[in-house]
């Protein structure tokens, strides 16, 4: 059983309880015990030891939720590994993190569920929840057994990093999807209309030379699923969302009554195709071609991030998922065209978020209820708030800490982040999971 624990005199934000005080936080037997307002006596401890985290000048919050991950274990562990994944969550505030279907052998079979739930138990930092393949080795020819995968404690259904084409599959799986109270999570690119595209399809890409992905090729198969949820009545989770259509799609279709929800990426909410020609928020240049920038689907324009940033707040993006997606330096050391898609995100998302907060593009309570009981209320699960008698998943951070990006401290394989260098403000200093000090650096 985990020491119980006293988190002193924070500011302590959940969005789940509608609560913003000052006070102090009590975690008893591995449990939310009490929240304790500043200037109010607190509840008799007793004599038993008990670890004070002071957390002055900091933000307790319940631990972020990340629905959509790639921890790559099991079959490519030299990119990462459900151990290193899952420090990196806890450095990033995560204290649950589904983790994608597109591993080697893929998590298509009850097997490697329990592989991946069993690695976890004994090497993980935080809670893993695995997603399972819509289709059988993501081949999208054939669909899983997707009740024996429910059965075995998978939280959603994806073939993420490839589009499921065949729309009569696609049916079937949001048929079943309600069914196992599961959403489908596809991937949404027409790979005909995408074609060989690197970046996002306009003036950036002309400019550099790279073949360009128009936002079309995503939005046509959102547009497609959309519909196919709103005639099956089945559960849609748009990942990844990256354009102004897309947005408008989601928008249209809650309008509806669809059962869709979605969700955005810090990248794709902090940053755009410029970041490609070299061109960072912080006015400074940077070379170009830095396949760091390399993601899928690609950093889009301005007015696309506005878009995000406003679907965020109206309600039409439910949630901020990382996609965090590690590489080796070889799938990233080499000509843009060649380089692997994918963005490092576990340690610098919140650093990325608070930037936007401080900007007032986004309030900061927004942003941590799109970290917390938002993204656990899309896939039902039990987290992201800090009622007593809950599991004690608890994030502490410094909103005015500076640090800055060095990937070679990352706690993830991947050093893959377009941030590498750069200095950011906003960094956890404490993680608790299940009542359990997994990070302490005031400790």
């Amino acid at each position: 059983m985990p020491q119980d624990v006293l988190i002193k005199g924070g500011r302590i934000v959940d969005a789940a309880q509608g609560l913003d005080l000052l006070g102090d936080l009590l975690v008893e037997n591995g449990l939310i015990a009490a929240i304790i307002p500043q200037g109010q006596p607190g509840p008799e401890i007793g004599p038993r030891g008990l670890q004070v985290i002071e957390a002055e000048g900091c933000v307790v919050s319940p631990g972020f939720v990340d629905l959509h991950c790639h921890l790559r274990d099991p079959g490519q562990e030299d990119k990462e590994t459900i151990a290193t994944g899952t420090r990196a969550a806890a450095l990033g505030g995560f204290t649950s993190v589904c983790c994608m279907a597109n591993t080697n052998p893929p998590i298509d079979s009850r097997a490697v569920v329990e592989y991946v739930q069993r690695t976890a138990r004994a090497t993980g930092a935080v809670r893993v929840l695995p997603i399972a393949c819509v289709t059988k080795r993501m081949a999208g020819q054939e669909l899983t057994e997707m009740g024996e995968l429910a059965e075995a404690g998978v939280v959603a259904f994806s073939d993420d990093g490839k589009p499921v084409t065949n729309s009569r599959l696609m049916r079937a799986a949001l048929e079943y999807s309600k069914m196992f109270g599961r959403p489908v999570v596809p991937h949404s690119e027409d790979p005909e209309l995408v074609g060989d595209g690197v970046m996002n399809e306009g003036p950036v890409a002309t400019r550099l030379g790279l073949k360009g992905w128009p936002a079309a090729g995503e939005e046509v198969m959102i547009a497609r699923d959309v519909r196919l949820a709103e005639l099956t009545g089945g559960r849609l989770h748009v990942a990844h969302v990256s354009t102004a259509g897309s947005v408008e799609l989601v928008r249209q279709a809650k309008a509806r009554g669809v059962r869709v929800t979605a969700e955005v990426t810090p990248h794709h909410l902090a940053m755009t195709d410029e970041w490609v020609a070299g061109v960072r928020w912080d006015g400074r240049r940077a070379q170009p071609y830095d396949t760091s920038t390399k993601v899928n689907p690609p950093l889009r324009t301005e007015a696309d991030r506005q878009a995000l940033l406003a679907g965020l707040r109206d309600g039409t993006i439910d949630a901020i998922a990382t996609d965090h997606a590690p590489h080796t330096v070889v799938d990233k050391l080499c000509e843009y065209d060649e380089a692997a898609f994918g963005i490092g995100g576990l340690e610098t998302a919140l650093a990325t978020l608070l930037r936007l907060v401080r900007a007032e593009e986004l309030d900061l309570k927004l942003v941590l209820a799109k970290l917390t009981s938002e993204p656990a209320r899309a896939f039902g699960l039990a987290a992201g708030a800090l009622r007593p008698g809950a599991p004690a998943d608890v994030v502490v951070f410094g909103p005015n800490l500076r640090w800055t990006v060095d990937p070679k401290e990352f706690a993830s394989k991947g050093q893959n982040t377009p941030l590498a260098g750069m200095p950011v403000v906003g960094k956890v200093v404490a993680t608790l999971v299940g009542g359990e000090v997994v990070l302490n650096s005031r400790g």
